[in-house]
């Protein structure tokens, strides 16, 4: 997709690219694909995404690959910024017949050399658990659709859980499988646990304890992603109706919703303390959300067309201690509480961010890196600094010079939508040359939460599914998007499009300038780090690791960038040459 008008330096795919830590480069010799390297026709095929996971081979060397091109699906040692990629030898490929996959995801708990737990989901419902080291297939999952007919759209494993993963689909459906259990014949019956506002959560009614165990209906129309929080407890879901809603998971209760300025959301992450949540979609913006006030805190403008993926980095966010202070906390607590981040430095992060309380008077200074790409084939940097995070604290120590937001608490509101407290509101905390904007900040009522008290019946349910969950953990559409359109209003074409939600006739009008979307004068607004173009095709993947980040797109080529010095000049430069015959691995059937 390139720029239209662009000239030739909005069209040139770049491949280095510098941040105030040093200089990112693409290794051309790192790239992979399907083995003859022939770009894919992306029409009307799902989008590629990949996967990660180590399995402690001891030869320093264990990190492993898997990535889905159309009906293909790869699993290759992967040698990142060590070695080139090597594609006539993938330890596993499968060719599916009748479905796609569409998203897939390693158990990292039980990934050892010798086998590894890898779920993948597909265009027409089903969910398969295989073994890519053993090539082997062990259960399929909803294999005559009769639990969902519609495309998966993500697939998890429950954080902590050998056993338990969680499954979205197009319909809205989220399901809780357990990979010990089977499906059933027939069609399960499900008994209501709990509702609240758009959201309802089921149990299957069945005389022996069959899959699935729970299944949450959200919101209205298909639940595009969710993502768990740092220490598991939490699940953040965005839907094609705009709304992000993120749940207690245990006690199956609603924390807090967001709506998106207009259009749907298909991507979210967590920050790696917890304490934040990016989103991104159809209005071609990111927003960060706080999870403790439950308010956007700010939005980010940079793509040109519906964001895809967002990620924080945990490698680059930086916490400066400059004074002594009190902490809510001890590391060794906050680690108690985390799930798997990665490597040592990203732990040793989690555990300087954990120390700030959120009733502290000078927190420490710290900023957030998080990234995005989009359809758009750009890749956008962002930074979420203290004069953000914190707007109402002297801003002496933040790298930029910007006003600060003197908006009250959304608990000193009593009224929704009513602009309350003058202020003046940064217009980036990215770029030095940033300007400053006047405007009005909003202060509402904060969503209520939970349901409050259940009545027995949905007690004992709630009850019976937190012991089985801990009990088996371990102690713990696509049409082309109308670029540079405008977001200072919703078009009657538009709004249209946006999968209201029906049940509670929300109305765009009615949420806008609310807690729930606050208008964009409202909110500070974010500019990219960097904003460049990487890709000739869309771009569906964006992942962090600890000396590159990787990206893909659409035509099936997944990038490895170095991170600054961590390119070695002993490198083997030579492009292998590759040919699509003599892979290893099997061809596999229709499912």
């Amino acid at each position: 997709m390139a720029a239209e008008g662009g000239g030739k330096e909005m069209n040139e795919i770049k491949t280095q690219f510098t941040t105030r830590e040093g200089v990112y480069k693409l290794l051309t010799h790192s790239e992979y694909s399907r083995p003859n390297r022939v770009p894919f026709n992306s029409q009307g095929s799902n989008p590629v995404k990949v996967s990660f996971v180590n399995v402690n081979d001891q030869s320093g060397n264990g990190d492993r690959i898997c990535f889905n091109v159309g009906r293909e699906l790869y699993f290759y040692i992967y040698k990142g910024v060590r070695k080139a990629a090597d594609l006539s030898k993938p330890i596993d490929k499968r060719i599916y017949k009748g479905t796609q996959p569409t998203c897939h995801d390693f158990n990292h708990l039980t990934a050892t050399a010798e086998n590894v737990s890898l779920l993948v989901g597909f265009s027409a419902g089903q969910v398969q658990l295989i073994d890519p080291i053993k090539k082997e297939t062990s259960k399929l999952f909803n294999e005559e659709r009769l639990i969902d007919k519609t495309r998966v759209t993500c697939v998890k494993w429950v954080p902590g859980s050998e056993g338990l993963f969680l499954v979205s689909h197009a319909s809205g459906n989220l399901y809780l499988y357990n990979v010990e259990h089977t499906c059933g014949t027939t069609a399960p019956h499900y008994q209501l646990l709990k509702q609240g506002e758009n959201y309802s959560v089921h149990t299957c009614k069945s005389k022996s304890t069959r899959n699935p165990l729970l299944k949450w209906t959200v919101g209205e129309g298909a639940l595009n992603e969710f993502a768990f929080s740092p220490d598991g407890k939490f699940l953040a879901c965005v839907s094609q109706d705009g709304f992000l809603r993120v749940f207690n998971f245990d006690a199956v209760e609603l924390h807090g919703t967001m709506k998106s300025y207009f259009g749907g959301l298909l991507c979210v992450c967590w920050s790696p303390d917890g304490k934040y949540i990016v989103a991104g979609g159809e209005d071609d913006l990111v927003t960060v959300w706080s999870f403790l006030d439950c308010r956007v805190i700010a939005r980010g403008h940079g793509h040109k067309s519906w964001v895809s993926v967002v990620a924080f980095d945990h490698y680059t966010t930086s916490v400066e201690e400059s004074e002594p202070m009190e902490f809510s906390g001890s590391d060794e607590d906050f680690q108690d509480q985390m799930i798997h981040f990665g490597r040592d430095r990203a732990n040793s992060t989690q555990s300087r961010l954990s120390k700030r309380n959120s009733t502290d008077s000078r927190p420490v200074s710290v900023t957030y890196r998080f990234g995005s790409v989009g359809q758009d084939t750009q890749l956008c940097l962002w930074d979420l600094t203290e004069d953000i995070l914190f707007p109402h604290l002297p801003l002496s120590r933040t790298r930029t010079h910007t006003n600060v937001m003197n908006a009250s608490s959304p608990t000193d509101a009593n009224t929704p939508g009513v602009n309350s407290v003058s202020s003046s509101l940064p217009r980036s905390n990215s770029l030095p040359h940033s300007a400053n904007n006047t405007a009005t900040a909003n202060s509402s009522n904060k969503p209520s939460g939970g349901s409050g008290i259940m009545d027995s019946a949905i007690a004992t349910g709630v009850s019976k599914f937190a012991t089985l969950s801990l009990h088996d953990r371990k102690e713990r559409h696509d049409k082309d998007h109308k670029r540079n359109h405008s977001m200072g209003h919703i078009s009657s074409k538009s709004s249209d499009k946006l999968n209201l939600l029906t049940k509670s006739k929300t109305d765009p009008a009615k949420t806008l300038g609310t807690l729930l979307c606050p208008r964009m004068e409202d909110v500070p607004l974010l500019e990219p780090l960097i904003c460049k173009k990487i890709a000739h095709e869309r771009l569906t993947v964006l992942i962090f690791l600890e000396d590159c980040l990787v990206t893909a797109c659409q035509e099936g080529f997944i990038c490895t960038w170095a991170r600054p010095g961590k390119v070695v000049s002993s490198f083997n430069m030579r492009r292998l040459i590759t040919c699509s015959g003599g892979t290893a691995g099997a061809v596999f059937g229709g499912l």
